[in-house]
């Protein structure tokens, strides 16, 4: 199998590789230890000494911190457990009126705002935009992904991680929200 070097796949990532280039990385089977390189170039590009476990988004990432595996931003803001949805942990913008719709769909293209709304979420250490959900009126924060990341690591990487036992896969999502209303 066919190994690319890992200043490739750097200007991959950072969109500056020439496309024939692109084209056959993308063309062709994925390298064995792409998920290695991927990580390792993630991991030289954030300042936190947390070993990154598996990237979630262009700013998130679920790394293992001490005994625990949360889901962090590039900037360094932790969102908590990687089981609960980070976006209930997020600053949330919601565009739910015909003015705040009318400022990215301009004229006709604007949705009904009693039909639609958009939902930007932004990390509270940094402001990054993370994630857009355009949704139907009321309907309930999207949790995106729950990866089951010993499963991954067991049966796609072929090495389990040392505390795969201590986590079960579950959403804990609902813990977060049955606390907001104890406040």
């Amino acid at each position: 199998m066919m190994s690319y070097e890992i200043n490739d796949l750097k200007e991959m990532f950072d969109g500056t590789l020439p496309w024939y280039k692109v084209k056959e990385i993308m063309s062709r089977p994925k390298d064995d230890d792409r998920f290695d390189k991927y990580i390792q170039i993630l991991q030289e590009r954030v300042s936190w000494p947390e070993r990154i476990l598996m990237p979630l988004g262009e700013h998130l990432y679920i790394v293992q911190k001490g005994g625990e595996r949360i889901v962090k931003c590039d900037c360094g803001h932790e969102f908590g457990d990687w089981r609960k949805n980070w976006k209930l942990e997020s600053l949330i913008y919601s565009r739910d009126d015909a003015k705040k719709l009318g400022e990215i769909y301009p004229g006709i293209r604007c949705p009904d705002p009693k039909l639609n709304e958009v939902r930007e979420y932004y990390c509270p250490g940094c402001a990054a935009l993370l994630k857009v959900e355009s949704v139907p009126v009321g309907y309930p924060i999207i949790f995106d992904a729950l990866p089951d990341i010993d499963a991954f690591y067991r049966e796609w990487l072929g090495r389990p991680l040392p505390d795969e036992k201590k986590f079960e896969f579950k959403d804990l999502s609902p813990e977060v929200t049955k606390g907001w209303g104890r406040e």
